[in-house]
């Protein structure tokens, strides 16, 4: 037992090192990259130092006294007494007091500031948590994309946070979920109806993104970059799949890929792989929960009903909650078998689907660019 106290701090600290040595994943609440996050950054700083001093005050005279005031031989039992010290106890209650005071000021009026609806040039976006991937609805601009979002540097983001499940039935305006049936199947064949988190720390602070609820959260970027977020409140089996990117443009790079997004897909060549994988994709179960603008069964176009709508698939750097780059060989995967690649995936396929019918739908999925 000595030998292990002995090696209990040794082992914590080699633990701590380890953690500080993990990869950056750019989710670094203490690097702002925009003024939302500077201004949780300028709360924290001055909070975490007047936190850090009270501990090392209250510890230290924890230690302090415990060493003075230790039983010693011919000394009695116990130490004198201070109870009944009205000057003491007096100070002690309001010094606390106005420390809390002094935080609390700051603090809610950062909490103001940051709930604070903007202004001018602002982009609107509606955001849906599912399991386990984002949804990304840009209401002005007709768009929807999944797991990425695209913003221009420098403009103030004003996002709409939804949940998918019991209450809500899509998103057609800005600022607002729509009440209505849940999408796709009955809420108990769906699982969607949980709560989520989205935070992207480099650009704001976390916000909770509850069934039947719609929350506000603002976010814009200095510079462009990739900034990585995550949903941050357990979700279900794949909850640590569920990331996604923002990804900061200049204006002129935004515009541009609006204008890309806002385009139909195009048909592959009569005749291709990618055609029968097209085929495949209207006349089988994949119309059930994805859709892809320009694309029509029966004179109708298709709507998305689940599922992440795929119109430009290729263009998006990564799929399944943004934690696998979208190469053909992690596409063939997911199509074998969702379930295998994603603990818990609602994607039923029934029957499986044969080789031929798994390469024909990759090459149909690779154009969609």
């Amino acid at each position: 037992m000595r030998r292990i106290t002995r090696l209990a701090p040794g082992v914590g600290a080699l633990a701590v090192v380890a953690a500080a040595c993990a990869p950056n994943n750019h989710q670094d609440s203490l690097n702002p990259q925009g003024p939302y996050a500077q201004k949780i950054d300028t709360l924290f700083t001055p909070v975490f130092w007047i936190a850090a001093a009270i501990f090392f005050i209250v510890e230290g005279m924890l230690v302090l006294f415990a060493i003075r005031y230790r039983h010693r031989k011919g000394r009695p039992q116990t130490p004198p007494q201070i109870h009944g010290n009205s000057r003491l106890e007096i100070g002690w209650t309001i010094l606390p007091a106005l420390i809390l005071v002094g935080v609390a000021i700051p603090t809610v009026s950062t909490i103001y500031d940051l709930a604070r609806t903007p202004t001018g040039n602002v982009l609107n976006v509606n955001v849906v948590g599912h399991q386990w991937w984002w949804e990304v609805d840009y209401p002005d601009q007709q768009i929807v994309t999944a797991n990425e979002l695209h913003i221009p540097v420098g403009e103030p983001v004003y996002v709409s946070l939804c949940a998918a499940g019991v209450g809500y039935g899509g998103v057609p305006a800005p600022n607002e979920c729509q009440p209505g049936p849940p999408k796709g199947a009955p809420p108990s064949a769906v699982g969607d109806d949980v709560i989520h988190s989205f935070w992207v720390p480099e650009l704001a602070g976390k916000q909770d993104v509850v069934p039947g609820r719609t929350n506000h959260l603002v976010l814009q970027a200095d510079r462009p970059g990739t900034y990585t977020g995550q949903c941050a409140e357990f979700c279900g089996l794949s909850h640590a799949y569920m990331r996604f990117k923002v990804v900061a443009q200049t204006r002129e790079d935004f515009d541009a890929w609006v204008r890309a997004q806002q385009a139909d897909a195009v048909a592959p060549p009569a005749g291709s792989l990618a055609a029968t994988g097209m085929n495949d994709f209207l006349n089988g179960q994949c119309i059930a929960c994805h859709a892809i603008r320009g694309l029509q069964v029966n004179g109708q176009p298709l709507t998305a009903n689940g599922g992440p709508n795929l119109t430009h698939l290729m263009s998006r750097s990564c799929f399944r909650g943004c934690t696998m780059p979208i190469t053909r060989a992690n596409l063939e995967a997911w199509l074998r078998d969702p379930q295998a690649v994603e603990a818990g995936s609602w994607m039923q396929l029934n029957p499986k689907l044969s080789q031929d019918q798994i390469d024909a739908l990759v090459a149909f999925l690779m154009t969609l660019r």
